[in-house]
């Protein structure tokens, strides 16, 4: 045990010893090559949220008009289709001083003073009637540099066998001066309110292409065009789009003026009826107008009255009628609305109604100062086109009520 005791007491002398011989402690060597890194260490705990970045603009944002042209690259079958339709023809530009070329009619007249070149627009032409705009873009409505004129001619209207009207020019807003066109929200393609196209005065908005052209119902298309597959084009088939322009005011009313309802007035009389609960498309194709079908001699409608009401159209409690073959439409879509022309004596404008329900207790369809409609159709224009018009019997107001009272209600044995 001692002899441990000895040995350790000479280690810590000796140690001690070496440190106190020990010298000042030298400079630090050079930096070693750096090791290899170290296992990743748990993460740590979450910091706080940062702030929320700009919004981004949706894809829609980045879509550009491209022109019905580019459409009918890839589409040209149903492009020849809708160019015989009314809406790519609501507003043509005059180019070199050539009237435009429309499908079925050809305008040879213009309103006096006016040639070709000096007219930059046509409204309409395609059927029913045509005005014109000046080069300052106002609607012309009279002599060049002359205003006041309050029986100046200004507007033709085409002829119409059932309203028994020639060809002839009328008056339309005649001698008012500088009548802005403000009709490019139902007349063109992109139309924006906010400034003056090709910066003329009289135009009032601005827009990409004249007409109801593809884009204005599908959408602008440049994306579709880059990717027809990943981008497709809009199908809209709610009777609200057409309605954006086949209506006037509130759609609870339907206006009337002259004896007649006004026109473009459709989706106010669909709004008065059960048929608001169908699309405009479940009987009308949109690339294709009632007056090109009638012109080609296919039917009007790609469904029939028949097809929904079907137990009405088996009883017509009228032998002549039945005898005759009288179209439901006779009775419930008369000519009930003027665009151009109508005779309202022979009960008798130049555009059906789609107002549709008759009433039979009801014997005028217009409330008493004439602005509106009743909300159906009343036993005046439902038969007085034909019991009055001079095309059939004439029929008093009781007669008709007698013969409309459970006109499709089958008669008991």
């Amino acid at each position: 045990m001692k002899k441990k005791l000895i040995l350790i007491l000479v280690i810590l002398l000796t140690a001690g010893l070496l440190v106190a011989c020990a010298g000042a402690q030298g400079p630090a060597g050079p930096q070693g090559e750096q090791g290899e890194p170290g296992p990743q260490g748990p993460p740590g705990p979450p910091g706080p949220p940062g702030p929320a970045g700009p919004a981004g603009e949706s894809a829609t944002a980045f879509r550009e008009y491209v022109g019905d042209q580019a459409c009918a690259a890839c589409h040209q079958e149903l492009y020849d289709t809708y160019m015989k339709s009314g809406h790519p023809w609501k507003l043509n530009k005059v180019v070199n001083g050539q009237a435009p070329d429309y499908p079925f009619t050809e305008l040879t007249e213009l309103p006096v003073g006016y040639t070709w070149n000096d007219i930059l627009y046509v409204i309409g032409g395609y059927a029913w009637k045509a005005r014109f705009v000046n080069k300052d873009g106002y609607i012309i409505t009279d002599e060049p540099g002359k205003t006041g004129n309050a029986d100046y001619l200004n507007q033709w209207n085409f002829a119409n066998d059932i309203v028994g009207k020639d060809a002839g020019w009328v008056k339309y807003n005649s001698g008012k001066e500088n009548l802005p066109y403000n009709c490019g929200s139902c007349h063109t393609t992109g139309y924006s309110p906010q400034g003056n196209q090709d910066g003329l005065p009289g135009l009032v908005g601005t827009w990409n292409q004249e007409g109801i052209r593809c884009e204005e119902c599908h959408g602008n298309g440049s994306l579709h065009v880059q990717n027809p597959q990943g981008a497709p084009m809009d199908v809209v088939r709610d009777s609200e789009l057409c309605g954006k322009c086949h209506r006037r005011d509130d759609v609870e009313n339907v206006n009337a003026k002259g004896g007649f309802i006004e026109h473009h007035e459709q989706y106010e009389e669909l709004y008065q009826s059960k048929h608001i609960t169908i699309s405009c498309v479940t009987c009308h194709d949109p690339h294709k107008g009632v007056n090109q079908l009638r012109q080609a001699g296919e039917q009007t409608t790609r469904t029939q009255c028949q097809n929904c009401h079907f137990k009405q159209a088996q009883v017509q409690n009228n032998a002549s009628h039945a005898a005759m073959n009288v179209a439901c439409i006779e009775c419930h879509m008369p000519r009930l609305v003027k665009t151009a022309w109508g005779d309202a004596a022979k009960f008798t404008g130049d555009i059906r109604t789609h107002l549709m329900a008759i009433d039979p207790n009801l014997l005028n369809t217009f409330t008493e100062e004439g602005a509106l409609t009743t909300g159906q159709i009343g036993l005046d224009w439902a038969c007085k086109h034909c019991h009055g018009g001079g095309l059939a019997t004439e029929k008093s107001d009781e007669e008709l009520q007698a013969a409309a009272q459970g006109y499709h209600t089958p008669v008991q044995p």
